[in-house]
């Protein structure tokens, strides 16, 4: 890590929809070992272990998107000097949330849910979210995958096994509503919502876009368009890994883990 008292001493990484600080875990350690305070903030009511959230998902299907921007804003105004601020997936969303607030030094938004405007679709993205979509009861829900739901939309590369490892580790439910309200249908809706970011701001803090190749929840093509909506002057870049929607966990994290600090360190305003 580089001793310049300005550079950043600390990683907060916000997780996504059907996860918990939990996937993290491997990154914690690694980014811990080279010197960082790393914090891993849960969404409100997601502080319990995964066995707890799958037992009693009634946090999951209260949890309100505003109060979590703002609960991740606190966390990352605690921090004495501005971090490095990495999400993935919906994490990746609310991470662009947090840099148009003006926060962090610099950002990495993995496999990231778009912000507003974003309106690329792919198939396998319609395929992957229309097990929370299929009935409007669910947006009241907290809304799980089967393992082969799983499978196809974080793990497809894995195999069976693995993918069940994966699975049992890691996944939760996640807010229907969150879902509802801002996947597929957000940009049909008139006005701006919660993920609404102001892409001409020259102030906010450099951003890389990380994909993965074989993502079926979140492909590459998303990753693509979300930056290229920023018209600001400040770097916005893209960078793809081999790899499912689960980048963060499957084999060869480290690679990502390690280009993702690496950029971010470079970039840090």
């Amino acid at each position: 890590m580089n001793d310049n008292t300005h550079q950043p001493d600390t990683v907060v990484l916000v997780h996504g929809l059907w996860m918990t600080p939990r996937s993290w875990e491997h990154w914690v350690a690694r980014y811990e070992e080279r010197g960082f305070r790393v914090l891993t903030p849960a969404y409100p009511g997601f502080e319990v272990e995964v066995e707890a959230l799958r037992a009693d998902p009634t946090p999951i299907a209260d949890c309100d998107i505003t109060d979590t921007i703002d609960h991740l804003a606190t966390v990352v105004r605690s921090v004495e000097r501005p971090p490095i601020i990495m999400g993935h997936s919906f994490g990746g969303a609310l991470t662009q949330m947090l840099l148009a607030r003006g926060l962090g030094a610099a950002a990495v938004a993995i496999d990231s849910a778009p912000t507003e405007g974003v309106r690329v679709n792919p198939a396998s993205q319609i395929k992957s979210l229309f097990p929370a979509l299929n009935s409007p009861a669910k947006r009241r829900q907290a809304v799980g995958f089967t393992p082969e739901q799983f499978h196809y939309a974080f793990t497809n590369t894995l195999d069976e096994q693995a993918s069940q490892e994966a699975y049992d580790r890691y996944a939760i439910p996640a807010p229907g509503r969150w879902v509802w309200d801002y996947g597929l249908i957000a940009n049909f809706k008139p006005g701006h919502q919660e993920t609404w970011v102001d892409y001409k701001n020259d102030a906010r803090a450099p951003l890389l876009f990380i994909s993965g190749s074989e993502d079926h929840l979140m492909p590459p093509a998303i990753q693509k368009s979300n930056a290229k909506h920023y018209k600001s002057d400040t770097v916005t870049e893209v960078k793809e890994f081999e790899g499912p929607h689960l980048l963060p966990s499957k084999e060869g994290w480290e690679e990502v883990a390690d280009y993702a600090l690496s950029w971010a360190e470079q970039h840090a305003a």
